[in-house]
């Protein structure tokens, strides 16, 4: 995508992209729900879908230099396409075998995982005020899935745990080659995905691989817009803000996603959950305004 142009600064053209990408993947959960496929089948649909998303949006953006996009990428793209497709696949396993709320509480800790990895592998110093939203951000999404935590199982935690690790990591190889652009590892990491998914389709789901009537129209909705654009715009992010930022915000996306599901299919969330997504949108607007203060003192 095209936004070398941009006038803005470095952080917020990173925030900006960022914040889009998870506000386009908001409805994910929401389209998930509304397929009422099964996991391993909903896998290979989204990964093959996510692919041709990916390639139309390098297409209409490189025209006849979409090849030269995908070679650009060399061997971190390559990992970031494993890792990222390794995210997908535990996050799945994860909501299969424990609770919702043990995997989204699991799953949160990613920023901290980048932060971790970012200061080990890159040398990138996390600022005092990044740790102290982590550990906020923490606080709100344990509030939000409070009233059913601890309902899972030992094998689903410890796939959210893989899927956290996943996250941080991709946001760090991302950061690490965020001299040319990580999007056409996304099309990679759909075909990964789908390639993983479908022997496992085959063999536990074979009477429900085909969606038809609204179903389709929910996973096209979700594999063709929402994961590509989404995905699209949350791997620009790390060219020019922290992998432990771009995870910071990708929490909005375990806040706002519910929403959509209460909205649309009438699913409360809960008193708990609701003080939880003000904490965390709170935490993460302290976290931005902080950060734009401090650089702009630092100018002066």
């Amino acid at each position: 995508m095209s936004v070398s142009q941009s006038p803005l600064p470095d952080h917020q053209k990173g925030l900006l992209l960022t914040t889009l990408g998870v506000m386009v993947l908001t409805p994910d959960s929401l389209l998930i729900r509304l397929s009422g496929m099964e996991p391993f089948s909903l896998l290979v649909w989204r990964g093959v879908l996510q692919a041709v998303g990916i390639l139309a949006i390098l297409a209409i953006f490189h025209q006849d230099r979409v090849m030269d996009q995908i070679r650009s990428i060399g061997r971190c793209g390559i990992l970031l396409a494993l890792v990222f497709t390794g995210s997908t696949v535990f996050f799945i396993l994860a909501l299969t075998y424990t609770a919702v709320a043990d995997a989204l509480i699991i799953v949160a800790i990613a920023p901290l995982v980048a932060a971790l990895l970012s200061r080990s592998f890159l040398g990138e110093a996390v600022p005092l005020r990044t740790w102290m939203a982590i550990c906020f951000t923490l606080l709100g999404i344990g509030l939000l899935v409070f009233e059913d935590l601890g309902s899972g199982s030992l094998w689903g935690d410890f796939a959210a745990l893989c899927c956290a690790v996943c996250i941080g990591a991709s946001l760090t190889i991302t950061r690490h080659g965020r001299a040319v652009s990580m999007i056409p590892a996304m099309s990679l990491a759909g075909t990964l995905t789908a390639l993983v998914a479908l022997p496992l389709a085959l063999w536990l789901e074979p009477g429900h691989m085909v969606p038809a009537g609204p179903q389709l129209v929910a996973v096209l909705l979700m594999g063709l817009l929402v994961a590509p654009i989404s995905f699209a715009l949350i791997t620009a992010g790390p060219r020019y803000l922290p992998a432990a930022e771009v995870g910071l915000l990708m929490l909005l996306e375990t806040v706002l996603g519910p929403l959509w599901v209460w909205l649309v299919i009438g699913e409360y969330p809960g008193d708990w959950a609701l003080v939880g997504g003000a904490i965390v949108i709170a935490t993460l607007a302290g976290h931005a305004l902080a950060g734009n203060r401090q650089r702009r003192a630092a100018l002066t």
